[in-house]
């Protein structure tokens, strides 16, 4: 159920981009007169899902999910259509029109993706606000249980007062920076210190099994009681919180296993709180140190009993235009911090690239309309974004040859640009293979 949960989100997500991507390309061409032979979801090599023709279009739906494209007339694109483009230029071929309107055209599925990216958090502003957790409010730090921070020196109980320099407030605000962050200032036990990490920092962190980096620290919660295990007829139900083992607080979930280490094969006295009231418990500890009881997370429980605090902003409509700016800002602004990296060799951010089993697992693996608006937001400004790299094969190599023409006033041969289209189309698959061939690698190593 989880899997269907989550492929229905990528599917979405991605075929709603797609369309209004290659829906960007399609309305300006036909405002300028320009024939559209093709409009499809995803690649139809040799057959099709679905099709139908539509006045001079044909519409349809192939089999390979890999994106999808419009095919205008007298356009040197992946179909290579050499028949087409060896007879006379025609007036409704793209090729005849005015280099200002080709640039529009090319222009327009990038600018769909933006304009599309903004106005989702325009609406997840309005209809969700914004939330986040002040760094002031945890009073113990962190819960750090990510095996690469803790080489690198950090520890749970740490508290992050800076980040490059920079002071942070925010949970956010730490997750924000950690794609530039070459040093965090903590402050632990009282004590201010300062952890450099490493130039490859990004590179390691790809490596690793996957694992959070700041968790917050929580009590234990109980979700449910393992049927088939010691514990199955204690009295304990869900929402109950673990205060104490044989007289001694405890206070985190983190301090949780430890403790149970030192009764193992015991039977030891446990004080829970159940809604406003403490009640005790006798819990048998099996030999490995487990109780058989599975943990729950309750935000607005936890921070009610002051664990931590959240800061919850609210937009009416008109400010709700603002808060989009401000998301919209912040997610493009980003993600070319990330293109920076990436294309940095010494930070080793290029061993995190991923293809579609990266994006796949970004999704939940339940239903959330706020996780899927946020996500085909910044898939869409991803997509904006990198179809505006200037390789021929893509949007960005047909505009940065428009680009030249309009300068120059010289129109790079169609001889040309059917080279520059295949050499952009070889350098297209090999960044496609090596970005699904990192997801493959990673998948077997870990």
């Amino acid at each position: 159920m989880e899997f269907v949960i989550k492929i229905s989100q990528f599917l979405l997500s991605l075929s709603l981009l797609i369309v209004l991507h290659e829906l960007g390309h399609f309305i300006p061409a036909k405002a300028f007169k320009t024939k559209v032979e093709k409009f499809y979801l995803f690649f139809d090599v040799k057959y099709s899902l679905f099709k139908k023709k539509i006045g001079e279009t044909v519409y349809g739906i192939g089999w390979l999910p890999l994106g999808g494209y419009v095919k205008i007339a007298g356009m040197i694109d992946e179909s290579m259509d050499k028949e087409q483009m060896a007879k006379p230029p025609q007036p409704w071929e793209f090729r005849s029109k005015p280099a200002w309107q080709r640039l529009i055209i090319m222009l327009g599925g990038v600018t769909v993706n933006f304009i599309l990216a903004y106005f989702i958090f325009v609406g997840v502003s309005f209809f969700y606000g914004d939330k986040d957790y002040p760094l002031a409010s945890l009073k113990d730090g962190y819960r750090i249980e990510n095996p690469l921070l803790l080489e690198l020196g950090f520890k749970t109980g740490d508290k992050v007062l800076e980040v490059n320099g920079e002071s942070v407030d925010s949970h956010s605000d730490i997750i924000r920076n950690i794609i530039t962050a070459e040093e965090f200032t903590i402050e632990r036990e009282g004590s201010i210190q300062k952890i450099d990490l490493p130039e490859d920092f990004l590179g390691q962190l790809s490596s690793r099994k996957r694992a959070a980096l700041f968790n917050l620290r929580v009590p234990f919660m109980v979700a449910k009681v393992n049927d088939t295990l010691q514990n199955k007829d204690v009295d304990l139900k869900e929402g109950d919180i673990l205060l104490a083992i044989e007289g001694k607080p405890l206070e985190y979930f983190d301090e949780l296993e430890s403790r149970l280490k030192l009764y193992s094969n015991q039977t030891v006295s446990a004080t829970f709180l159940r809604e406003e009231e403490k009640i005790s418990r006798e819990l048998e500890i099996s030999s490995d140190g487990k109780m058989g009881v599975f943990p729950a997370f309750s935000e607005k429980r936890f921070e009610e009993l002051g664990y931590f605090g959240v800061s919850r902003k609210k937009y009416t409509f008109l400010e709700s235009f603002g808060g989009g700016v401000d998301k919209f800002v912040n997610e493009v602004t980003g993600y070319f911090d990330q293109l920076r990296v990436i294309f940095t060799p010494s930070t080793g951010a290029y061993k995190g690239l991923g293809g579609f089993k990266a994006i796949y697992d970004i999704f939940p693996d339940f239903w959330s309309w706020e996780a899927f608006w946020r996500l085909t937001a910044f898939l869409s400004i991803m997509l904006a974004v990198l179809n505006l790299l200037p390789i021929p094969a893509l949007d960005g190599g047909h505009v940065m040859f428009l680009l030249y023409e309009m300068i120059s006033g010289r129109k790079p041969s169609e001889k040309f640009l059917e080279r520059a289209q295949i050499i952009g189309f070889f350098i297209l698959i090999a960044l496609v293979l090596f970005a699904n061939g990192n997801d493959i690698f990673k998948a077997v190593t870990r």
